[in-house]
C-alpha cells in the first residue's frame, strides 16, 4: 500500500498489526511500498521485504544493504524504454551513462558497481528474467507512445462523424488523425469504408475498428430474418421444440420479391390483419407504411423505386431496394395511451468465442400522440422514431419524447410487480442471446473488430419482448442534453471496455456501466451484492435499468486492476 496524501497535506502512514511500531513512509516512499500486513516491497531491487516479527528493525537491515548498490539501479531508470533491454545491455547503459554524468570521483565506484550487479543478477535469476520481459514489452509498445516517460499510450484515432463520438475521443486526450494514408491505432468508420475499404487494408497488432466485415449478416432486416429462421430450425431438429419456441421473438415475417408467394399464402391466413412494409437497408423510418390489402402493395409497386433483382445487376454498385413485410404488433403495451418502443445497447467484442456486454442505462422513445388503429396511413402513431416524431405538429424538442428505462421498469414494477418484470428482463437476455448466436457461425471474427449494436423492441399487453430491428450504427446525434449525457457516458464506457490504453486485466464482469452477460458461456452474477436477477432461463449477469454508479466503480476498478497487474508482471520475487 503506498502513502498518500490526507486532505491536511499530511503523509498517512500505514500501521504493521504485528507489532505498535508506525512506518515513516516519507522517509521510505521513495523506494518502499507496503504490499500487505506482514510484506513490503523494495522498488529499487525488486524484491519483497518480510517484516516478520522485526517489523521496522527489518526494513532498515534492508535499506542498509539497499544503499550499497542503489546509485546503479537508479541509472537503470534513465535508460529509454522503447531500447531493447536485457541484462548486458542494462549494465552496459548504466556504465555509459555513469561515465558521462556522475562526478569523476564515483566512476570507480560505479565501475565496481557494475560487477557487483552482474552478481546480483546471476543470484536472483527468476526475478531478473520477469523484470527483463517487462522492460522488453515495454520497448515493443514504447514506439508508440507519445511519451516513453510518461507511460501513458498516445493514442491516434479517426473518425468519420462529427457527434458524440467525436466528443468523446478527444476528450479521452487522444490524438486526432485527419490527414489521408495516417497511421491511426482506433478508427470510428462507416459501413461504407468497411465495405470499400477493409478488406485492402493493413492493420497493426492493437489497432481496433468499431465494425466486424460481414456486420449486415445481422443488421439487414432481411438477412437478420434468414438468420433467424435458419437458427430457429436448427434448434428445433437439436434441441426440440420447447428450446426453439425462444426463438419466437419477431412476427411472421417475409422477403419481397424472392418470398412473396410465401406472403401471400400467410396474408391469407390473416383476412383483416395489418401488415407492415419496411426497406431492409433503410434506417430511421424512412419507407416504411402499413397495409391491410394486397391491392395497396399492387399499387406500391408501380409508384415506388422497388424493383425484383434481375441476374446482371450488381447488387454492390447498385443495390436493389429489398424489402421486408412483417405482421404488425396491434396490441402494443401503451403508457398513457401512447405506443413506444425501446433503445439498449448491446456492444460485441468477439464472436469466437462469443463475448456480450450490456449496457445498464437505455430510454423508451413515445410516440406523441394517442395510438389508435383507426388511421394506418399516419406513422406519426405507429412508429415511434424520433426522425418520424419530429414530424408532428406538437413534437416539442425539450421534452424529447424519451424515458429512461428505469423510469420505466419502476412503472411497470408498480404496475405488474416484481416477478413480472424480471420475467421481462430474462426474457429480453434470451432475446440478445439468441439473436447474435444466430449469426455467430456466420459473422467474420476478426480480433480488429468490436460492434456497438442499438437493439429495438417493443413490448405487447402481456409484456412479451419483440425485436423490432438491430442497428450497426446507433445513432450517436444527441437530441437533449439529457440524451446527450447518456450517450456520452455509453461510448465513454465502451471504450473503456475497449481498453485501448492496456489498464485492465481483461477478467472483468463490469466496466462502468457495461455488465459482461456472455462470455463463451452465461456469466452468472457474483455471490454477494446482487442488484438484480433474471428469471430462470439464462441467469446473466445482466443489469439493465440498474442504478450505474459508473464513476465510483471505475475509480475502483482501475485501482484493482493496477494492483493485479503489478502482482502478476513478476514483482513479487525472492524475499529476503
Amino acid at each position: 500500500m503506498a502513502a498518500d496524501r490526507g486532505r491536511g497535506g499530511r503523509t498517512k502512514t500505514p500501521r504493521c498489526t504485528f507489532h505498535d511500531e508506525w512506518l515513516q513512509m516519507s522517509e521510505y516512499s521513495s523506494w518502499l511500498v507496503k504490499t500487505d500486513e506482514t510484506h513490503a516491497f523494495c522498488r529499487f531491487c525488486r524484491t519483497t521485504i518480510s517484516l516478520g516479527t522485526m517489523g521496522i528493525g527489518a526494513i532498515k537491515s534492508h535499506q542498509n544493504r539497499n544503499a550499497k548498490h542503489r546509485s546503479l539501479l537508479n541509472l537503470q531508470n534513465q535508460i529509454p524504454v522503447a531500447d531493447p533491454v536485457s541484462k548486458d545491455n542494462i549494465a552496459d547503459a548504466n556504465v555509459q551513462v555513469a561515465a558521462s554524468q556522475a562526478p569523476a570521483v564515483m566512476s570507480k565506484k560505479i565501475i565496481d558497481d557494475s560487477t557487483r550487479k552482474a552478481e546480483i543478477f546471476k543470484s536472483e535469476e527468476n526475478m531478473n528474467k520477469k523484470v527483463s520481459a517487462n522492460y522488453s514489452q515495454l520497448g515493443k509498445v514504447g514506439s508508440r507512445r507519445g511519451n516513453a516517460g510518461s507511460g501513458e499510450r498516445n493514442v491516434r484515432f479517426r473518425c468519420g462523424f462529427t457527434n458524440t463520438i467525436l466528443d468523446v475521443l478527444k476528450s479521452r486526450g487522444w490524438t486526432h488523425v485527419t490527414e489521408e494514408g495516417a497511421e491511426w491505432d482506433f478508427y470510428w468508420c462507416d459501413v461504407g469504408w468497411m465495405r470499400e475499404v477493409f478488406d485492402h487494408c493493413y492493420m497493426d497488432e492493437n489497432a481496433r475498428i468499431c465494425h466486424f466485415r460481414n456486420h449486415y449478416e445481422l443488421t439487414r432486416k432481411n438477412l437478420m430474418v434468414k438468420n433467424f429462421k435458419r437458427y430457429r430450425k436448427q434448434l428445433e431438429r437439436e434441441s426440440g421444440k420447447v428450446e426453439a419456441a425462444k426463438c419466437d421473438f419477431f412476427p411472421p415475417t417475409f422477403e419481397l420479391p424472392t418470398e412473396y408467394h410465401m406472403f401471400v399464402e400467410e396474408f391469407k391466413k390473416y383476412p383483416n390483419a395489418t401488415w407492415i412494409m419496411k426497406p431492409a437497408a433503410k434506417s430511421q423510418g424512412k419507407g416504411i407504411f402499413l397495409f391491410r390489402k394486397l391491392k395497396d402493395i399492387t399499387d406500391w409497386k408501380k409508384n415506388s423505386v422497388y424493383k425484383p433483382q434481375t441476374s446482371d445487376s450488381n447488387s454492390e454498385k447498385d443495390p436493389v431496394e429489398t424489402y421486408v413485410v412483417s405482421k404488425y404488433i396491434d396490441n402494443p403495451y401503451l403508457v398513457g395511451n401512447k405506443k413506444f418502443d425501446i433503445r439498449f445497447y448491446v456492444l460485441v467484442c468477439s464472436y469466437a468465442p462469443l463475448k456480450v456486454w450490456l449496457y445498464r442505462e437505455a430510454f423508451a422513445r413515445f410516440s406523441t400522440v394517442r395510438y389508435n388503429m383507426e388511421s394506418i396511413e399516419d406513422n406519426v402513431v405507429h412508429l415511434t422514431n424520433v426522425a418520424i416524431q419530429k414530424l408532428a405538429p406538437d413534437y416539442d424538442p425539450e421534452r424529447d419524447c424519451k424515458w429512461s428505462v428505469s423510469s420505466l421498469k419502476r412503472y411497470l414494477t408498480a404496475k405488474h410487480g416484481h416477478e413480472k418484470v424480471d420475467e421481462l428482463m430474462g426474457a429480453i437476455d434470451e432475446l440478445i442471446i439468441y439473436s447474435l448466436k444466430s449469426v455467430q457461425k456466420i459473422i467474420i471474427n476478426d480480433k480488429h473488430c468490436f460492434e456497438l449494436y442499438g437493439y429495438d423492441i417493443m413490448l405487447d399487453v402481456d409484456m412479451k419482448p419483440w425485436l423490432l430491428e438491430v442497428n450497426a450504427s446507433p445513432s450517436l446525434t444527441a437530441s437533449s442534453p439529457v440524451d446527450y449525457d447518456l450517450k456520452f457516458r455509453l461510448l465513454d464506457d465502451m471504450l473503456n471496455v475497449i481498453d485501448m490504453e492496456n489498464k485492465l486485466t481483461g477478467k472483468e464482469k463490469r466496466i462502468g456501466g457495461f455488465d459482461l452477460m456472455w462470455n463463451d458461456g452465461p456469466v452468472f452474477v457474483n455471490d454477494g451484492g446482487v442488484e438484480h436477477t433474471t428469471a430462470p432461463g439464462y441467469r446473466t449477469n445482466s443489469f439493465l435499468g440498474c442504478k450505474n454508479d459508473r464513476n465510483r466503480q471505475l475509480k475502483y476498478l482501475f485501482k484493482q486492476a493496477a494492483i493485479a497487474k503489478r502482482a502478476s508482471s513478476g514483482t513479487q520475487p525472492t524475499v529476503c
